[in-house]
This record gives structure tokens, sequence and C-alpha cells, in this order.
């Protein structure tokens, strides 16, 4: 089985693909996409060269190699993808042979996360909008919504929520997925030491979250952007 788990950035998804590392039949992938992106729309991250230099320039090469078999003789494959690195002109058809899941955050957290790592986000940057559209166009080629799984529940009880998650996709699962050794992970990607730097020192799910964050004015605007197509998955958790 190939799952793609599609999110927002600052959404629990590192600490997610972990989780899934952690079992011991999942191979993972961190963001195959992220230097297509970049090459594509010029638009600049942290670390945009390096990320560029690391990974295939050509979507469709990407696309190509995560249908590919599964690395490392492995049953599962865990990828983890932006939403919005789905940039209209790549064709998102590769989508079809992958068991399609969506991660989501309460946009009030999300950007509260992403603004200490890169400056003034926009409501393109943190995927909301995106999110929502891949969504529809797999519930569409389903006939029915895909998985969604809110960041908030994993942290409020870790081994329910992947446990629902895992019965959801048909695999077992294990005690494995709560706890994972502190540090960097070969797989991660080269972008790590900018953007991992809070999960690198943890092993496991951190508890639940507090009240939301108190943001500055220009933030406030950003999340009510955003809050409506959050909204509409949280329903389908």
């Amino acid at each position: 089985m190939k799952v793609a788990m599609w999110s927002g950035p600052r959404n629990l998804s590192t600490a997610l693909m972990y989780a899934f590392a952690a079992r011991g039949d999942c191979a993972v992938s961190d963001e195959p996409f992220y230097g297509a992106y970049l090459s594509a729309t010029g638009i600049d991250h942290p670390m945009r060269m390096e990320v560029i230099g690391a990974q295939p320039p050509d979507a469709a090469d990407v696309a190509a190699s995560i249908l590919g078999p599964i690395p490392e003789g492995k049953s599962l494959w865990y990828q983890k993808h932006m939403t919005l690195h789905m940039i209209p002109q790549f064709d998102r058809g590769f989508m079809r042979g992958l068991t399609n899941v969506f991660l989501i955050r309460h946009p009030a957290r999300v950007v509260a996360s992403y603004s200490k790592k890169r400056e003034k986000p926009t409501l393109a940057d943190i995927g909301f909008v995106q999110q929502a559209e891949l969504f529809d166009q797999v519930a569409d080629w389903l006939g029915h919504a895909p998985l969604v799984v809110d960041s908030a529940d994993i942290r409020a009880d870790p081994r329910m929520a992947l446990t629902n998650l895992c019965t959801s996709l048909g695999i077992s699962f294990t005690e494995n997925m709560l706890h994972w050794q502190a540090g960097p992970k070969p797989f991660d990607g080269i972008w790590a030491p900018h953007w991992y730097n809070a999960v690198h020192a943890s092993t496991g799910f951190d508890a639940p979250e507090g009240p939301l964050p108190d943001l500055p004015e220009e933030f406030r605007t950003l999340v009510e952007q955003a809050i409506p197509y959050y909204d509409r998955l949280r329903n389908y958790c």
C-alpha cells in the first residue's frame, strides 16, 4: 500500500511520518515534490537552492517514482506531501494510484508556527485552499470522501487516533508508532535543519495543545481566510 498524506506546513506532518517509519514495515518519503515546486514557481524558501539540488526538478519524474516499487522491500510506503506543492501545471493523475489521506490543523496554530520560520505567510503558503481542492478531486474520483485526520485528535490521544487511522487504511496498528529516537533521520529532507528542530528533539507526540494562540492583527485576517477550508474538512474527520 502507498499512503499519500496531504497537508499544509506545520501540521504535525513530520511527526506522523516518523510514527509510520517507526513501524518497521514502512518506507517513507519526505515531500518529494518540493524541489519541482520551487523550480517551477521560482518562489523563495529557506534553503531553496539546496532543495532544488537535492530533488528531481521535473514533477512528472517525481510522480513516476512514487508510483514505482516500494523501497527497501517494505509492504507499506508512507509519502508525506505538501498540498501547496501541487500547483496547477502539475498533472495530478498519479494520485489515482495512491491511498490519499488529508491531515489538517487549525489555521491559527499553523500560522503561529509557520510565521516563526518564514516571515509574512500568505494563504497560498499555508496550503488550505489547495488542500480543499485536492480533497474534492479525490472525493470525485472515489465517489465518497477520502480519509481526514486532525492533528489535534492525534495530540489528544495518539494511540486511539492512530488505531482509527490504521483501521481505516486496512493495516494493523503497532505500539512502535507512538515512539521514535530523538534526532535527525536518514529520510529527512535536506531542509530539515531549518524546519525540524522541534520534532528532532521529540521522542513521541506532544501533549494536547492549549488554547489557540493570540495572533497579531495581520495574521488574524489570514486565519479568517483559511478557517472555512479547515472547517469543511474537519467535518469529515
